[in-house]
C-alpha cells in the first residue's frame, strides 16, 4: 500500500493477520500509535512504515518478529527510548530509524545483532550516552548511520572490529577524544563523517592508505598538526576539515595556512576549504527561490556581477545548522515530494523554508532543475525559501489536517480576504504578462497560497509551470514537470481535460475557483459537489437573491454589504467556462483594486 494517500491509523486488527509476511505502508499520512498487536505477525520478514506520521513509542512486543529482516520506521514522529526487545530479532539485515524523536541510550541488544548486514540507520534523533561497545559485533554491517543526536564520550577501540563498513557517519554528536586507531582495520571505508563533534588529536595516518576512501568530513572539531597531503587528502572536493583551527598545511587548492617549521614535523595537515556549493539562481518569478545545487563536480560560478548580487551563497552545511539536522522539530510539513523545515540562518538570522525533496518518490527528481549531493556523497536536492510566518491560505479557509494542527480553525476577515484575492491577482498578472516570458503557473489553489508575516499573499509551488517564448509553449520544461499534469483537480479548468493547450486562461479559470472558495469557504471538491454539481453551478444559483445561503458563515458575522461579494464573485468568478470569456488577470486586478479603494477610500493597505 507504499505511495499512497491513505490517512488514519494502523488498526489494531491488523495482529489478525497472523500470515502476514510483508507489510509495506511507506509514504502514506497515516499517524498514531503502532499497535501493540503487531507483535503477532510473526511471520513478517519485512515491515516499512517509512514517511508517514506514526507516534507514540516502538511497541515492545516488536521484538516478538523474529523473523523480520528489515524494518524502516524513517521520517515518522515516533518518541520514547529504542525497545531492548528489537535485540530479538536475529535475522534482522537492515533496520532504519532515522528522523525520528526517539531518546535515550542506543540499547547494547541492539548493536550485538550479527545479522546486521546492509544498514542500521538511527541518524536524526535524540540519541544519548555513549556508543555501546557491543558495536564490535557488527562485523558484517555495510552502513552505521548515529549522526545528529546527543551522543558522547569517546569512540569505542571495538568499532575497528566492524571490519566490513563501508560507510560511517557520526556527525553532529558529542564524541571527544581522539579518532582511535583500530579504525585502521577498516580498510574497505569508503565514506566516513566525524563532523560537528568535540573530536580532539591527530589526523591519522593511515587515512592516507584508504585507497577505496572517497569521502572524508573532518570538520569542526578540534583536530591539529598536519596532514599529509597525499591518497584523500590530495581531493580538495573529497576532504573536509574546516572548523579545526589547529590544522595545517595541505595543497594549495585548500587554502591553508602554512605550517612553521615546529608543526611541520608533525603528522597531520591542516585543511581549511569552502564547503563544496553552487547556488543556480534565483528564478524570475515575484516569490524568489533560491535553487541550491551541491556538486561533486568542478563548481560554476555565475558569469555575471548581477547575478552574484543576487545570490544568496549557502552552503549544504548552512542549511543542516539552520534546520538542526532537518530535526523533528523543524519539520512544518510535508507534500507530494518531500518535506519542508523552517530554519534560522546564523549568517544573517533570517528565517528560511526548506523543502528536502524524497528522492525514492518517483517524479520527485524531475520537479527539481539539477543534480545535488550532500556531504555524505548521497544524492540531495532542495529549495531554499524566504519562511512564510503565517503558512497557506488553506489553514486559513479550512481547518487543518496536516501533522501541525491549530486547535481552532483561523479566520480570514473579508478586508484580508480582499487584500490577499489582490496579491495573488498581481503576481500572476505579473507572470503572465511582465516578465521576460510569459509563465504559466498550472496549480492556482489555496495550499498553494502562502501568507507571510504581514498577510502579504505569495504563489509558491512552480513544479508544474509553464514558460511561453513568444507564443509557444516552451516543452522543455517537461523535465521539471509532467505534461500529463495539469493541476489540480476541482481547480483545473475543463479545458485541460479534454487535451486543449495550456494557456494563461487555465490560470485565471483556477483563480475564479480560488475566489468562490475564498468568498464562501467551501472547497471545489466537497461531498456535496457531485452528479453534476460544482461550486460554480452553486454559486451561480444562489445568486442573487440566495446569497445568504453561500457566503462564509465568518463574512456573515461581519456584516458585510452582501451586494459586494456579489459582485465580485459574478463579475470575476461566474463568467470562466469558456477560455474566451474569462477576464484578463490585468482587468482583475483593476476591478478588484477598485472594489476595495470604495469599500475603504481611508484604511491602508495592512
Amino acid at each position: 500500500m507504499e505511495e499512497n494517500k491513505i490517512w488514519g491509523r494502523i488498526p489494531n486488527g491488523i495482529g489478525n493477520l497472523i500470515n502476514l509476511e510483508v507489510l509495506g505502508i511507506s509514504q502514506n499520512q497515516l499517524s498514531g500509535h503502532i499497535p501493540i498487536d503487531i507483535g503477532r505477525l510473526q511471520k513478517l520478514t519485512m515491515f516499512d512504515a517509512r514517511i508517514n506520521f506514526l507516534n507514540g513509542t516502538i511497541p515492545y512486543s516488536i521484538g516478538n518478529l523474529t523473523m523480520l529482516t528489515k524494518l524502516a520506521l524513517d521520517f515518522n514522529n515516533l518518541q520514547g527510548n529504542l525497545p531492548s526487545s528489537l535485540g530479538e530479532c536475529q535475522n534482522l539485515l537492515e533496520m532504519g530509524l532515522s528522523h525520528n524523536n526517539l531518546g535515550g541510550p542506543i540499547p547494547p541488544q541492539i548493536l550485538g545483532l550479527p545479522s546486521m548486514s546492509i544498514s542500521l540507520d538511527l541518524s536524526s534523533n535524540n540519541l544519548n550516552g555513549d556508543l555501546p561497545v557491543a558495536v564490535e559485533q557488527l562485523k558484517h554491517l555495510s552502513e552505521f548511520h548515529v549522526s545528529q543526536n546527543r551522543l558522547s564520550g569517546l569512540l569505542p577501540n571495538k568499532l575497528g572490529n566492524c571490519v566490513s563498513l563501508e560507510k560511517l557517519f557520526l556527525d553532529g554528536n558529542l564524541f571527544e577524544g581522539p579518532i582511535p586507531l583500530s579504525l585502521s582495520s577498516l580498510r574497505g571505508l569508503e565514506a566516513l563523517g566525524v563532523s560537528n563533534n568535540n573530536l580532539s588529536g591527530g589526523v591519522p595516518e593511515f587515512l592516507v592508505s584508504f585507497r577505496a576512501l572517497k569521502y572524508l568530513n573532518l570538520s569542526f572539531n578540534d583536530f591539529q598538526g598536519v596532514i599529509i597531503s597525499e591518497g584523500v587528502f590530495k581531493n580538495a572536493s573529497a576532504t573536509f576539515v574546516e572548523g579545526n583551527n589547529k590544522l595545517c598545511g595541505g595543497i594549495p587548492e585548500l587554502h591553508l595556512l602554512r605550517c612553521n617549521s615546529k608543526t611541520s614535523s608533525n603528522t597531520s595537515l591542516r585543511l581549511i576549504i569552502a564547503v563544496v556549493v553552487v547556488v543556480l539562481g534565483v528564478s524570475s518569478i515575484p516569490f524568489f527561490v533560491l535553487i541550491m545545487r551541491f556538486r561533486k563536480k568542478k563548481q560554476q560560478q555565475p558569469t555575471t556581477t548581477c547575478a552574484k548580487n543576487l545570490l544568496l551563497q549557502l552552503s549544504y552545511l548552512s542549511i543542516l545548522r539552520a534546520t538542526n539536522g532537518f530535526s523533528m522539530q523543524n519539520l512544518v510539513g510535508s507534500g507530494s515530494f518531500g518535506f519542508v523545515y523552517k530554519g534560522v540562518l546564523e549568517e544573517n538570522g533570517a528565517f528560511i523554508a526548506v523543502k528536502v525533496f524524497n528522492l525514492l518518490n518517483r517524479g520527485a527528481s524531475r520537479s527539481f532543475l539539477a543534480e545535488c549531493f550532500d556531504y555524505q556523497g548521497n544524492d540531495f536536492k532542495a529549495l531554499v525559501y524566504e519562511f512564510m510566518e503565517n503558512g497557506s491560505l488553506e489553514d486559513w479557509l479550512h481547518r487543518s489536517t496536516g501533522m501541525h494542527e491549530l486547535e481552532t480553525t483561523r479566520k480570514l476577515n473579508f478586508f484580508q480576504r480582499v487584500n490577499v484575492a489582490i496579491d495573488v491577482a498581481h503576481a500572476l498578472e505579473y507572470l503572465h504578462h511582465h516578465g521576460e516570458t510569459s509563465i504559466i503557473h498550472c496549480d492556482i489553489k489555496p495550499s498553494n497560497i502562502l501568507l507571510d508575516e504581514e498577510m502579504v499573499g505569495h504563489i509558491s509551488d512552480f513544479g508544474l509551470a509553464k514558460i511561453f517564448f513568444g507564443d509557444k509553449l516552451n516543452y522543455s520544461t517537461i523535465q521539471s514537470s509532467s505534461l500529463g499534469l495539469r493541476g489540480t483537480v476541482g481547480y483545473a479548468p475543463p479545458e485541460y481535460g479534454m487535451g486543449s493547450e495550456l494557456s494563461t486562461k487555465g490560470d485565471v479559470y483556477s483563480y475564479g475557483i480560488l475566489l468562490l472558495e475564498m468568498f464562501t469557504g467551501k472547497r471545489p471538491t466537497d461531498e456535496r459537489f457531485k452528479e453534476g454539481l460544482s461550486i460554480r453551478n452553486f454559486v451561480k444559483a444562489a445568486l442573487p437573491e440566495r446569497m445568504i445561503e453561500i457566503i462564509d458563515p465568518i463574512l456573515l458575522q461581519e456584516r458585510v454589504r452582501k451586494g459586494t461579494i456579489a459582485d465580485i464573485i459574478l463579475r470575476l468568478a461566474c463568467s470562466f467556462e469558456s477560455p474566451s470569456e474569462r477576464m484578463d488577470m490585468s482587468d482583475v486586478v483593476i476591478k478588484l483594486c477598485s472594489i476595495r479603494n470604495k469599500l475603504y477610500p481611508t484604511r491602508l493597505r495592512r
